[in-house]
Order: structure tokens, then C-alpha cells, then sequence
């Protein structure tokens, strides 16, 4: 159904939908939130543009680069430079404080409220901004965990104190040889925790979250509901989207509230249950707790 029949819900009256919103946030029993790249987008974690060009400017200048996101898949002729883009990666989207404070004002809004977060994003600003760990299940990796790339062993590390070390001592697009990480158990090439294939680790860490989740919604599965998607596209919309229009559907008494920028959807068969708001992550959240400074758009 939801693949056949969908339809653009954009709130006729913009106030009118953020007060909704609110209500739907007082009223519920619990929030479960599902949030995708648009929401680290509006809290500044931008992928291209003057930041791209602030942090990456002598990689665009070599090799024409048009963003962050597609440097990450560069072919790079040596390690030592493969690691000098992605120290810099991490480091600038996983160890910085995001620019506008939307995390906070997010976490402002539900903190009192029986929570779980499911997110694509893996920049880590959720536990940042004051998120119960417990409460959270990042699918599709962190930019603060690295594994093996053959992978021998389903295990993660951490990744700081390392990419640190390579931020302050790279020269001319490189760090040194010595700094190139390794398995510890295989001696092969170490590579980020990203699921981009089939040898994405999902290690004791993730198999929790992921059964904690799934309990948080079985405890949930007829109550009163409320299902906010931030800033989920159309890349993997098996992973949030979906899933929360067929919850929605199933229950009720569930409510749906998409919050994203010129991607405000919902399906036909559940516009009775939802609250579709075009507009930006962080001036939404902004009207909704009076306490959050005015983000720019």
C-alpha cells in the first residue's frame, strides 16, 4: 500500500501544525523518534558548501571533490592519505559540537516523556546532547568506532584518541605511516564502522540496541504512540519510514508527525493519524519549546 499510494501532507497552516505537534507530544505515552540525515543538517552538520570547502579544500583542489559524503568513497592512491580525509571526517562530524544546538532542544522536548530513538545518522550528537545510550540504536554504524575490513571478528573500537593524533600530526594531505590503523587480530587494514556492504560488523553492542529497541516496541504496540520522524529521506526507507506508517496504520490510537524540509510525506490510508510539517528540523523545534534560541534557516 504505502508504496503505491502516498501523498504530500504539508500543513496548510504552519503555526497550526506545530501546535499539534506540541499537543501530540503532551498528550502520548511515549515518542519514539526515527531521525535521518536532515536533522544533523539542520544542526549545521552540513555535507557540502562553505564547510565542505573550509575543512576539505585541499582535496577538492586535487581531486574535485563535490562533498563530504562522496570523498568518502574515493579511491585514494596510499593510506596515508585515505586516513588524512577520514581523520578529518570523523573528527569534524563526530568529535565538534554541531554548530546550531537542535539535539539539545530535541532532547528539551521529549526528556520527561518515555523515549527511544532509532537513527541513520552516526555522528554520535544524540548521547551528546544529554540521550539516554539505553534509549538509542544508531543502525547504520558510528564515525567514532572503526573494525577490521576483511572484517575476522565482529568487534568495533573506539576511535579518538587516534584520529586526534591524526588530525594534528597530517602534513600535505597524508599522516604518517606509523598512524595507518590495524587489526589487531589479522594485521589487515582497519575500516570504518559504516554499513556501505556486506562486511559491516554489528557487534554485542549493536545486537542490544537493537533488542532493546524492538522491546520498547512491543511494549508499546497499542498505546498511545507518537512516531516523530526528523529529516529521513528516500535513500533507506526500509529502515524508519516505512516502518512507522505501517505501525501507525496497525494502531490507532498511534500518531505520525514527519518534520522534514521539503519532504514532508505521508500515505494516503494514515493522514487522519498525522502531523506533516515542511520546514526546517530546527526552527520547528524552536516554536515548540519557548526556552530554544532561534536557529537560522
Amino acid at each position: 500500500m504505502f508504496l503505491r499510494i502516498w501523498t504530500k501532507k504539508s500543513t496548510e497552516n504552519y503555526s497550526e501544525g506545530i501546535g499539534r505537534l506540541k499537543e501530540a507530544v503532551k498528550e502520548t505515552d511515549a515518542v519514539m523518534i526515527g531521525a535521518g540525515s536532515g536533522l544533523s543538517a539542520s544542526a549545521g552538520f552540513t555535507y557540502s558548501g562553505e564547510r565542505f570547502e573550509k575543512y576539505f579544500g585541499d582535496f577538492i583542489a586535487k581531486y574535485h571533490i563535490r562533498d563530504m559524503y562522496s570523498g568518502g568513497f574515493y579511491t585514494y592512491p596510499a593510506l596515508e592519505e585515505y586516513w588524512a580525509w577520514w581523520s578529518r571526517h570523523i573528527y569534524y562530524n563526530r568529535y565538534v559540537d554541531a554548530p546550531k544546538p537542535v539535539y539539545p532542544a530535541l532532547y528539551e522536548l521529549v526528556k520527561d516523556k518515555d523515549y527511544f530513538v532509532l537513527t541513520t545518522n552516526v555522528d554520535h550528537q544524540f548521547q551528546k546532547a544529554g540521550f539516554d545510550k539505553k534509549r538509542l540504536f544508531y543502525t547504520q554504524g558510528d564515525y567514532g568506532l572503526w573494525q577490521c575490513s576483511k572484517p575476522c571478528h565482529q568487534k568495533t573500537y573506539d576511535n579518538e584518541d587516534a584520529v586526534r593524533k591524526m588530525i594534528s600530526e597530517q602534513r600535505d594531505m597524508k599522516i604518517p605511516t606509523e598512524l595507518i590503523p590495524k587489526c589487531p587480530v589479522c594485521g589487515a587494514p582497519m575500516t570504518m564502522n559504516l554499513r556501505c556492504d556486506g562486511t559491516f560488523v554489528q557487534d554485542e553492542g549493536w545486537y542490544a540496541a537493537s533488542e532493546r529497541y524492538n522491546d520498547f516496541i512491543r511494549r508499546h504496540k497499542e498505546t498511545h504512540i507518537l512516531f516523530l520522524e526528523l529529516g529521513v529521506g528516500g535513500n533507506t526507507p526500509g529502515i524508519i519510514k516505512y516502518p512507522f506508517w505501517q505501525m501507525t496504520a496497525d494502531n490507532p490510537k498511534a500518531v505520525y508527525a514527519c518534520v522534514n524540509d521539503g519532504e514532508a510525506v505521508c500515505p494516503q490510508g494514515i493522514t487522519g493519524q498525522s502531523i506533516c510539517i515542511d520546514g526546517d528540523i530546527g526552527w520547528v523545534l524552536h516554536h515548540c519549546i519557548f526556552s530554544f534560541p532561534v536557529c537560522d534557516t
